[in-house]
């Protein structure tokens, strides 16, 4: 039998752990296969951000939760873009202008930093 001590949120707990010696099978039968997970809905991707247009920065530092637009959408002033996490709080970073979007610089779970270019809008 080994003794331990085990501190778990400020408590000292004396535990006793008794070696049994068994011995595990030698040849274990398989875990079955797991399913194959459904394909992800597609994603706004990535792209090449254009050097025209009105480029929509990140106000903040943070990880990009969601992005709400695609390449080719056409927006209007005050229509969420991307969906932004900082310090625990989702911000909705919405257009400042009509137009199209021409570019996304970041895809969900990206992290940027303050200035970075999200969204272009032509």
């Amino acid at each position: 039998m080994k003794r331990f001590n085990i501190t778990v949120n400020g408590v000292t707990y004396d535990v006793a752990v008794e070696e049994t010696g068994a011995v595990a099978p030698a040849s274990a039968p398989a875990a079955p296969a797991p399913a194959a997970a459904p394909a992800p809905a597609a994603e706004p991707a990535k792209t090449s951000l254009p050097a025209e247009g009105t480029k929509v920065g990140a106000p903040m530092p943070g990880s990009i939760v969601d992005v709400c637009v695609a390449v080719g959408d056409q927006v209007k002033v005050g229509d969420k873009l991307i969906v932004l996490e900082s310090m625990k709080m989702e911000n909705d970073i919405v257009s400042a202008l009509d137009g199209t979007v021409t570019g996304i610089g970041v895809a969900k779970g990206d992290m940027v930093n303050a200035g970075d270019t999200l969204v272009v809008i032509g």
